[in-house]
């Protein structure tokens, strides 16, 4: 065991460009989980599980960045939110304009359109939505009576492109088209050419009108959901979830996990350890057979017995890896306390009459830190890898969005099966990043600590 003070170990893991690379990593995954923390509201994390909370998204949408490299461009999914707001009013009639603008300039038709609204209203204002294309060509969509009310009432609706009475309206638009439709999604109809069953390209405009008579009419809440099959950063699943969400709150989840069971195991197993070590004798080979009979226990076995039988929740599933992580690192400490012990300063200390506590915490504990250290960080990634596992083998606690998690929705719904590599390779990849940037710290600190490793 090494003898350098905390300073020179500084000095020696700073010369280490293996150390160094652990910490830039694991800087990356703070920052990341900073981030993760404080940029996504608390809401959505909490919303993971709430399939109405994603209705908006696509359903197993690729990633945007995919169109950088191919040939032909796949439609984005796109939420509009902020549409121009125009009133006109003649007499006692009011109209209130809400106009989307859309560039579209892809090679292939959108999945579906949508659009949500809430309205503040009384009577019964009538709706009417219509499309204006690139080509000038107007298309009536929609001519809809809002339900009536005697008082100001709020209405909230979504209406969608696969609407009877949408279909049914562009079908009598039909002569406007140079050729018949082979297919009959509306979606197909307002984004196609006169002349050929190809996607046009260009600026959309989405009318909805607002027409009321001797009353104020207004939509509080107007949302149109352009349906495409690429979406956000690392896409969506087959829950129509932001994998992006997922993936950055699984960052912080990852690292207390790991952290929390590391730190907690090697804390316990030291202490264990070193007063095994220091008493010795029948309190040594007791706390020893102990010790034995936890570290023949399958783990991975009990644990998920354990899951199963009593509870998947994340914190009692921290707990059982607590339980099972310290076996090893008190092996280790009762050999070093057993060397320590025999130093001439803990046996003036023992003459001068202090505790054995004391002489533990005081004396012996203190020369354990460095190795305490390392076997923290290499704990760390064994912690993050047995909560993946179990979380893939649906043991897991499916209210967090955990990597684990995430693996194992992905292979119920068959991604592998699929070609939906997006839903499996980043969580894969941030599971093996995270485990590798404390592999590097640990030795790193490992070889400081034991001097023969530089070897």
């Amino acid at each position: 065991m090494s003898s350098l003070s905390p300073q020179e170990i500084k000095q020696e893991f700073l010369k280490s460009k293996i150390g160094i690379t652990g910490i830039a990593i694991l800087a990356i995954l703070v920052a990341t989980s900073i981030i993760a923390i404080v940029a996504i509201p608390v809401e959505t994390f909490q919303e993971w599980n709430n399939p109405s909370s994603w209705i908006l998204y696509p359903k197993v949408a690729i990633p945007i960045w995919v169109n950088l490299f191919m040939t032909e461009k796949i439609p984005e999914h796109k939420i509009l939110e902020t549409p121009n707001i125009q009133t006109y009013s003649q007499g006692e009639v009011s109209l209130t304009s809400y106009q989307f603008g859309l560039n579209f300039d892809y090679d292939d038709f959108p999945n579906d359109f949508i659009y949500e609204f809430t309205s503040e209203y009384t009577g019964s204002p009538l709706l009417q939505m219509t499309v204006i294309r690139p080509d000038g060509i107007k298309l009536e969509l929609l001519s809809t009576s809002l339900p009536f009310s005697n008082s100001k009432t709020i209405h909230s609706e979504r209406i969608f492109s696969t609407d009877e009475v949408i279909k049914k309206n562009l079908s009598l638009q039909s002569e406007l088209f140079a050729f018949t439709f082979n297919r009959s999604s509306a979606e197909d109809i307002v984004f196609s050419k006169i002349q050929t069953n190809e996607p046009l390209k260009g600026n959309y405009i989405f009318l909805i009108d607002l027409y009321s008579v001797s009353s104020e009419s207004q939509i509080s809440e107007s949302k149109l959901i352009i349906g495409g099959k690429a979406f956000g950063v690392m896409g969506t699943d087959e829950l129509r979830r932001d994998l992006a969400i997922g993936l950055l709150w699984g960052t912080p989840l990852a690292l207390f996990i790991g952290l929390v069971v590391a730190i907690a195991s090697v804390i316990m197993g030291l202490i264990y350890g070193v007063y095994a070590g220091f008493k010795g004798k029948k309190t040594d080979e007791t706390m020893m057979r102990f010790n034995d009979v936890i570290y023949a226990l399958p783990a991975l076995p009990f644990l998920i017995i354990l899951s199963v039988t009593i509870s998947n929740s994340i914190f009692l599933m921290v707990g059982f890896l607590m339980i099972f992580g310290w076996v090893g690192i008190a092996k280790v400490a009762r050999s070093m306390s057993l060397q320590i012990k025999t130093r001439g300063y803990v046996d003036a200390a023992k003459m001068m009459g202090q505790k054995d506590s004391k002489i533990i915490f005081k004396h012996i504990l203190p020369q354990l830190l460095p190795y305490a250290f390392a076997s923290i960080a290499i704990s760390v990634p064994a912690a993050i890898t047995t909560e993946a596992g179990l979380s893939f083998l649906g043991l897991g606690d499916p209210s967090f969005p955990t990597w684990g998690q995430i693996l194992h929705d992905a292979n119920t719904f068959g991604a592998a099966a699929r070609g939906l590599w997006w839903w499996i390779m980043p969580p894969g990849v941030m599971i093996a990043i995270t485990g590798l940037a404390f592999v590097f710290i640990g030795s790193a600190l490992d070889a400081i600590v034991n001097p023969k490793l530089k070897r």
